[in-house]
């Protein structure tokens, strides 16, 4: 049976906590973690992982806990202090921020380093995956968003031949970046920044320009997006959560400033981070005030509050998992964690014969087929199967991937295309709204 949970963490070291979103029973307790902002995710919702920072001294580590478990049951420790992490839906990969404005690729099945690639001036705050899975975006301290392309990032050729990496670097914001969020439409979606600057800023992926900027009464440091797209929610530091509007014919000019249709003010302290949960309706926040509220964003109205044990909070999950299941039965992902994550690898080496294969996704609830699928991966499998002998069921199993390796090609061209005008209608708008806006 599935639950959907709320899941809370501190900066300091006070632990991860657990509710039940809907009848608001607190689930285990989890210990040892100190993460930053963006620097707790759920792994596929198979396991709990999340980067500590707990010094300025620190090097820091990634952390991982099953579901079962109090206690941290694996330790890595990357080449350098980690800040924002990030997992793509599936759980295969995990993406890792720097200090060093470095961002790192593992897979987590291995913990073999895939990529790594200098992506900032600065540190990276924040790193999210486009809703295809195909894209990387991340935001940092110098104060510029950047989007990246797997598919770019794991060929060499490409990599070669371009100027840079990046497909977009937008350097509008003036501060540091403390958030980004993006919509549906993979290469063609909207993306949406905060930064310390006070403003938030809309961007079309598939134009690579701004399409708003919206200028806040406070710093901004969590956005939420609405699953519809037509508002999105911005926390601020001064414990106010604005709700800004999208919808290009919406000019009007509130109390709190244009474009900001109206606000949500309960908490005391600074708001640090916000997420919705799986109906769309449900907003969940945390704040420097220790407390984590679920608004019903159609009424407004604070339907539950959950308080962390100590110490402020930092990161906001809401997630779908077998908990209930898996703590009962204390058999499935609770003792059959990944290895730890590489530090270093030959990989790195861009003389190396590594690759990956980046498949966006058809839908974002379907299982199926990884969206990942690793060349090193299915090659060590092959000369497993040579090693064994030339059985005819082994020979057919590598027939078989052979054939997946040439059909996740073949899906890739069909995805790349079917996603060109997927969402042009809603960039489109807000464009035409924004210039009839300026014409008058």
């Amino acid at each position: 049976m599935e639950d959907e949970v709320v899941i809370a963490s501190s900066p300091t070291d006070a632990g991860i906590s657990c509710w039940d979103l809907h009848s608001g029973a607190e689930h285990l307790r989890y210990r040892s973690c100190a993460s930053p902002p963006h620097g707790l995710v759920s792994v596929g919702g198979r396991f709990l992982a999340s980067s500590q920072l707990r010094d300025s001294s620190s090097s820091g580590s990634i952390l991982y806990w099953s579901w079962n478990k109090p206690q941290v049951e694996v330790k890595s420790f990357p080449a350098e202090p980690i800040n924002p992490i990030v997992a793509n839906s599936d759980g295969t990969y995990i993406a890792g921020g720097g200090v060093s404005g470095d961002i790192y690729l593992w897979e987590v099945a291995t913990g073999q380093l895939l990529r790594k690639w200098h992506a900032h001036y600065r540190a990276v705050t924040c790193l999210v995956y486009s809703d295809d899975q195909s894209l990387l975006i991340s935001g940092a301290e110098d104060g510029s968003v950047r989007v990246w392309s797997l598919l770019m990032i794991f060929d060499d050729i490409r990599r070669e031949e371009a100027r840079h990496l990046y497909e977009y670097s937008f350097s509008e914001h003036t501060l540091r970046v403390t958030d980004v969020v993006t919509g549906f439409g993979g290469c063609n979606a909207i993306i949406v920044s905060a930064s310390e600057d006070r403003t938030c800023k809309v961007w079309s992926l598939s134009r690579g320009r701004l399409l708003r900027n919206i200028v806040f009464p406070s710093v901004i440091d969590a956005i939420a997006l609405d699953p519809a797209e037509h508002v999105f929610y911005a926390g601020g530091r001064d414990g106010k959560i604005y709700i800004a509007a999208l919808n290009a014919q919406d000019t009007s000019n509130s109390n709190y400033g244009l474009h900001i249709i109206g606000a949500l003010s309960e908490h005391s302290k600074s708001i640090t981070c916000l997420a919705f949960a799986v109906d769309g309706f449900q907003l969940v926040s945390g704040s420097v005030d220790g407390m984590v509220r679920v608004w019903d964003t159609t009424t407004r109205n604070i339907i539950r509050i959950f308080r962390h044990a100590k110490g402020p909070v930092s990161n906001i999950l809401v997630t779908r998992t077998l908990m209930t299941s898996q703590a009962a039965s204390g058999r499935r992902h609770g003792s059959l964690l990944p290895p730890p994550l590489e530090k270093y690898t030959a990989s790195m080496d861009e003389s190396s014969d590594l690759k990956a294969f980046i498949l966006p996704r058809d839908h974002p609830d379907d299982t199926s087929d990884a969206s990942y699928v690793s060349f090193c991966t299915m090659n060590n499998q092959i000369n497993e199967l040579q090693q064994k002998g030339s059985s005819g069921a082994d020979e057919m199993e590598m027939e078989r991937l052979k054939f997946d390796c040439k059909r996740s090609m073949q899906l890739v061209q069909q995805w790349k295309k079917m996603y060109e005008n997927l969402n042009q209608f809603c960039v489109n708008e807000l464009l035409d709204g924004d210039q009839a806006k300026d014409s008058n």
